[in-house]
């Protein structure tokens, strides 16, 4: 078996990591492990896995002494155990900017669609009503204030696209005033979150899923948030309590929402959430592009390389 293992990746292909590995001198092995069972049966005398799903914790690492490296394919490692990982000695690594302008584009595409009431125009005209006043009040733009809920590298590309048409942008990232962070300076930063909730007109979540932010909007944060304001959520599906959610638009408290990610991923069709005409949900695109997919593959690859050659890592996540 190689040394590198794609362990489990759902892609069409993976042409560009076998043309970085084949330049780079290295074998490989494209496999489909949905289980850690799996993993374990299949990855022995593996050093370095490509992972996409598969949980990644002491499991895993006991029963596979040689692995050393994981990088995964995105962002988000909610599904590696960093601290079991440090403990085994296992460098964890992802690729933090390769679809940023992308989701930075998905949350404006669901900003303008709730916000100019597109999505629910479009569907009622589908369905025989031709009457814009079906869709009052809709307000302009530029007279909205835009709340980011971290200020990343994501958050704050969202941040110039809502500048740019105009909008009051404001955020509030916990890291903000800590040494060695910058920020941009055309955000208006808050000192707590709160301020941010009942300001803003649209609230776009940019935050990592950690064990502080799981159910960070929950009933008591809508509760914060102006009446009539809209929820976007390219984040992780972790972030909102979706029950809260169903509550506030069942309540008005919200006019809409713009979700791309969800707690339990494909949501089901019978989610209540699919009951409100002003909700859009989408299959955790917001990543994805041509270019982005490309992109993301290349890095993953490279950074494995790197790390079988003994060179530093671009993107470490623990630090061994």
């Amino acid at each position: 078996m190689p040394e590198i293992i794609i362990c489990d990746c759902d892609h069409k292909d993976v042409d560009t990591e076998k043309a970085v590995f084949e330049a780079a001198g290295y074998d490989f092995a494209w496999l489909q492990c949905q289980t850690q069972e799996a993993v374990i049966e299949q990855c022995q005398g593996a050093v370095c896995f490509l992972n996409q799903y598969t949980r990644m914790d002491r499991k895993i690492f006991e029963a596979i002494p040689t692995l050393k490296f994981i990088v995964r394919y995105g962002v988000g490692v909610d599904n590696v155990n960093l601290a079991d990982a440090t403990e085994y000695g296992v460098q964890v690594c992802n690729v933090p900017d390769y679809g940023t302008n992308e989701v930075a584009d998905q949350a404006l595409s669901l900003m303008l669609a709730l916000v100019r009431k597109t999505y629910f125009s479009g569907n009622l005209t589908r369905s025989g009503t031709w009457n814009y006043i079906e869709a009052v009040p809709v307000h302009r733009l530029s007279t909205r204030t835009v709340g980011i809920i971290g200020a990343g590298r994501i958050g704050t590309a969202f941040a110039q696209r809502a500048r740019a048409l105009g909008c009051r942008v404001i955020a509030y990232d916990a890291d903000y005033g800590r040494p060695g962070r910058s920020f941009a300076d055309f955000i208006e930063f808050k000192s707590s979150m709160d301020e941010v909730l009942a300001q803003a007109d649209v609230l776009s979540l940019h935050c990592a899923l950690t064990p502080e932010t799981d159910k960070l909007m929950n009933a008591d944060a809508f509760a914060k948030m102006k009446d009539g304001s809209v929820l976007i959520n390219v984040a992780r599906g972790g972030v909102v309590d979706e029950d809260a959610l169903e509550a506030a638009l069942s309540s008005g408290k919200l006019m809409g929402a713009g979700i791309d990610v969800v707690r339990q991923e494909p949501l089901s069709k019978e989610s209540p959430l699919f009951r409100h005409p002003n909700v859009i949900v989408t299959p955790h695109m917001g990543w994805y592009s041509e270019e982005s997919a490309e992109e993301l593959n290349r890095k993953c690859a490279e950074e494995a390389v790197r790390f079988m050659r003994g060179e530093p890592v671009h993107y470490p996540v623990n630090h061994l």
